[in-house]
């Protein structure tokens, strides 16, 4: 069936946000939508050969990518799911804006809305920046591309898409989050939402990087992955993002990597459908090792498609109730 803006269907009711700013407010009802809209795009709009290359529910709307970090899988994922839909994406290089000269982001945020931009997909080292231009742009969508150390909603969400896709549902699933927990927004995203979702997240790693304080979330501890093969149905392999670090937080690559990195020997002793994720980019030999990562329990490459899915859900929901909300004032 070829999909039109009239026969596709509408947002579901029970959205009714126009932003997307972090998983730790949202409900599971919330997170429930977006995951089943996801999933329809995949297999109605993405798997299909009548309705790949475009569908019209955002036609006429403009969306800026605003990355102030750098960015392959996130920026190109967005820069595609919006095309997608029939809007126009434009993607800003902060690096050659009037930000070097001091203009403030707000400014630039308000100067770029100013030219008639729906949304903005907002990147930041920042902690709180996406929630500060939801905060002072009217009438203007803003969806966290993540945000320093904070959150990163979409990938989140696209790590829940493939776990759901394999396993059909999260009760009972213990998933381990490895690495570096400290400074990863990816963590703390997935462990916002496989809470809310009925699962028992695991963060393990070195202790400098994992804080016995996630207890008090219902959070698991661990500081060995030796002693969680056998039990975790999934591993999430975080980089070391040492681009946020003041110190370093172990001697060296080499220990981290002989201790934690997910390579065939620790593999074998996992469960036979044990999953083996990683929000990338992924640095081989240092987390994964390449047998791992490009083994038949990887599903990193089916991560990235399920990340345009989740970005197609996530932008037509917010930018359809932003377009509503606008309207009625």
């Amino acid at each position: 069936m070829l999909y039109t803006k009239e026969n596709w269907g509408s947002v579901p009711e029970g959205w009714t946000r126009t932003h997307l700013l972090g998983l730790e407010d949202l409900s599971a009802e919330e997170i429930t939508i977006l995951l089943d809209l996801a999933q329809r795009f995949r297999e109605d709009v993405l798997e299909s050969e009548e309705n790949r290359r475009k569908i019209p529910l955002l036609t006429g709307f403009a969306i800026v990518n605003l990355f102030f970090e750098n960015s392959t899988r996130t920026r190109t994922s967005f820069g595609f799911a919006g095309r997608r839909l029939g809007a126009d994406v434009i993607d800003f290089a902060a690096g050659t804006s009037s930000l070097a000269k001091g203009e403030t982001v707000l400014d630039t945020a308000k100067n770029i809305q100013a030219m008639g931009i729906d949304a903005v997909v907002v990147r930041h080292v920042c902690p709180g920046v996406p929630k500060f231009l939801a905060d002072n742009l009217k009438n203007c969508a803003v969806v966290n591309a993540g945000d320093g150390t904070h959150e990163h909603p979409t990938q989140g969400l696209l790590d829940m898409l493939t776990i759901r896709r394999r396993f059909g549902s999260f009760k009972g699933l213990k998933v381990a989050l490895v690495g570096d927990i400290a400074h990863s927004r990816v963590a703390r995203s997935n462990i916002f939402a496989l809470l809310k979702l009925g699962a028992q997240p695991i963060v393990c790693g070195p202790s400098t990087l994992v804080s016995p304080y996630w207890e008090e979330m219902g959070v698991k501890v661990c500081y060995s992955l030796d002693e969680i093969l056998g039990e975790a149905d999934v591993f999430n392999l975080l980089r070391i993002q040492f681009e946020r670090q003041v110190v370093r937080p172990f001697p060296s690559i080499h220990e981290y990597s002989r201790l934690y990195a997910m390579n065939a020997e620790r593999l074998a002793r996992c469960k036979k459908d044990a999953l083996i994720l990683a929000p990338g980019p992924i640095n081989r030999g240092v987390e994964i090792t390449p047998e791992v990562a490009d083994g038949p329990q990887s599903a990193i490459l089916d991560q990235v498609t399920n990340g345009v899915a989740v970005r197609m859900a996530a932008l037509w929901c917010v930018l359809t109730r932003s377009k509503e909300n606008a309207s009625a004032s």
